[in-house]
């Protein structure tokens, strides 16, 4: 079951706004958005912070690693200059205020679990913990975030520390046992990358009860196919050619 939007903008404001940042949560919902993926990883005092990739030079310039980075240094951090200079000097959000502005705004979160190599448990724990925190008393599961993660371990420390917090399983293309695999994660989903996904794929995670989403579909042509084998949701880029109500 997928109870939750059928289009979701992609890390915010998918490519008209640097990812990650409020600002690209503000351009999504300008764009008539009210869900969005994103991705949580941690800084070095724990602290769960908005960020995709572990090394500093795409988004933040310069070198280090977000681990060994205080959540105080990556917000005086520029996370917008990158993408043009009408957004320089936005920093690196905390997850905090980012659920923040999205429960303001009523907007609905796929909270991308995306650990620095190494600390795959550890973030998948501090996230699950500090989000079961911060949604204490919510029983609308349509109003709770979905947590989805590469990392088998740091799921399964999620689904150990906040059992109550859905769950969805990434993974690039499908093996022999992602049944098996849900099933132990007690999963609501099945993620995917759209270009690995055959129709016959699509068909049995469905019949096995799953939720089924795709990343990363930016043309309305390949999310129209999709669509018509039964995914359930996709994320995009494209949120200017494909908009929040495209799939009705």
């Amino acid at each position: 079951m997928w109870p939750y939007s059928k289009v979701i903008a992609h890390r915010g404001g998918g490519t008209l706004a640097p990812e990650n940042t409020l600002a690209g949560m503000r351009c999504g919902l300008a764009h008539g958005f009210r869900a969005v993926e994103f991705d949580v990883m941690l800084s070095s005092d724990r602290i769960p912070v908005l960020m995709h990739d572990p090394q500093f030079g795409r988004t933040v310039r310069g070198g280090g690693r977000v681990c060994d980075t205080s959540a105080a240094e990556l917000a005086a951090m520029d996370a917008g200059a990158w993408l043009s200079a009408e957004f320089a000097g936005e920093p690196v959000p905390t997850y905090e205020q980012v659920v923040e502005f999205c429960r303001a705004n009523g907007i609905w979160m796929n909270v991308e679990i995306k650990p620095s190599p190494g600390f795959e448990q550890e973030t998948g724990e501090v996230v699950a913990r500090f989000t079961q925190q911060l949604f204490a008393g919510e029983t609308d599961v349509r109003k709770l975030p979905l947590f989805s993660s590469f990392s088998y371990a740091a799921l399964r420390a999620a689904q150990g520390a906040a059992p109550g917090i859905p769950r969805g399983y990434l993974l690039k293309s499908l093996p022999a046992d992602w049944a098996k695999q849900l099933r132990a994660l007690e999963a609501t989903a099945l993620h995917t990358d759209h270009k690995n996904l055959t129709r016959e794929q699509a068909a049995a995670v469905k019949e096995a009860g799953y939720g089924l989403f795709c990343y990363t579909v930016n043309t309305p042509e390949r999310a129209q196919e999709i669509l018509g084998w039964g995914v359930d949701a996709f994320c995009t880029d494209r949120i200017d050619l494909i908009g929040p109500d495209f799939a009705g």
